[in-house]
């Protein structure tokens, strides 16, 4: 096990070398398969203990090559130094632990300790970090788009690089081609049949080119009362005739109450499709990883 020296000379790795960064975020399937075809020969990073405030978890892995990197263990000097000892691992040489304070030693302020190990990646390494990613996608939330127009489009690009399994269901075949090739898409003529397709403690964000389509599969999702979000896009009056519209049809009036209209919230008024997706997905990310997220609608 090797520690930190006060007074050590510090660097980056050499940015001649070409680094590429593989993000494993906004694409775990696609960069690690991608990542492992280019380079054979790489070595496994991973926060095997990690204490205080650290910018990663424990079990945290990063694969690094001579060349490239995949993932991340935080950034900064920690993860300089972290790229250097496991290239020279792949040399010959380096340390199989390396023991890090997170603080003035090594020019951050943290202020945690992490542990890393680090090993050549083999088949068995391989198949181990398949399967947690496995595990990951698995977790990740369900949020369901409602529509694929301007902000419908701008939202999925937005949540993309998020631990959210995101779905996008449109009446309209043309309006799928421009989404992100992560997105799973659903052509289909009855959407608000796709309501009972979102997992429990989901989310279903209405953005349709219809009023009268938006307030029929509002109120399919209003009525699980197990999804942790349902928004839809539009203003108060919206939210009025469509409150009206519930009454009409017999629905319970408390179900309304549950809805959330309009999206984003109202402390930026600014209508910009890139704009209204920022503050939706902040508005799910503080909905959808809350630890009462199963409960927020009586679920």
């Amino acid at each position: 096990m090797t520690g930190i020296r006060r007074n050590k000379k510090l660097r980056r790795p050499d940015a001649a070398a070409g680094f590429t960064c593989y993000d494993e975020q906004a694409m775990p399937k696609a960069s690690l398969s991608a990542f492992l075809s280019s380079h054979q020969h790489c070595v496994l990073v991973q926060i095997t203990e990690a204490w205080g405030s650290t910018p990663r978890d424990q079990g945290t892995p990063m694969l690094v090559a001579t060349d490239a990197i995949w993932g991340t263990i935080g950034g900064g000097q920690l993860e300089f130094m972290a790229i250097d000892n496991a290239r020279a691992v792949l040399s010959g040489g380096g340390n199989a632990v390396m023991d890090i304070p997170l603080g003035p030693e090594i020019g951050q302020c943290c202020g945690g300790r992490m542990r890393l190990s680090f090993e050549p990646v083999t088949e068995a390494i391989i198949a181990q970090l398949e399967q947690r990613l496995k595990r990951e996608d698995r977790a990740h939330s369900s949020v369901f788009l409602f529509g694929a127009g301007h902000v419908g489009l701008a939202l999925a690009r937005a949540l993309v690089p998020l631990p959210l399994a995101v779905t996008v269901v449109e009446t309209r075949a043309d309006a799928l081609d421009a989404l992100p090739r992560e997105v799973t898409r659903k052509h289909v003529a009855i959407p608000e049949a796709m309501v009972a397709e979102i997992s429990a403690g989901g989310a279903a964000v209405i953005l349709t080119h219809d009023h009268a389509l938006d307030f029929l599969i509002a109120r399919e999702a209003l009525a699980r009362r197990d999804l942790a979000y349902v928004g839809m896009i539009g203003s108060q009056t919206k939210r009025a005739t469509f409150g009206n519209w519930m009454k009409r049809e017999g629905a319970g009036t408390d179900l309304i109450d549950g809805l959330i209209l309009p999206i984003g919230g109202d402390t930026v008024r600014d209508k910009r499709p890139e704009v209204i997706a920022a503050m939706v997905a902040a508005e799910l990310l503080t909905v959808l990883f809350s630890p009462t997220a199963h409960r927020l609608r009586g679920g």
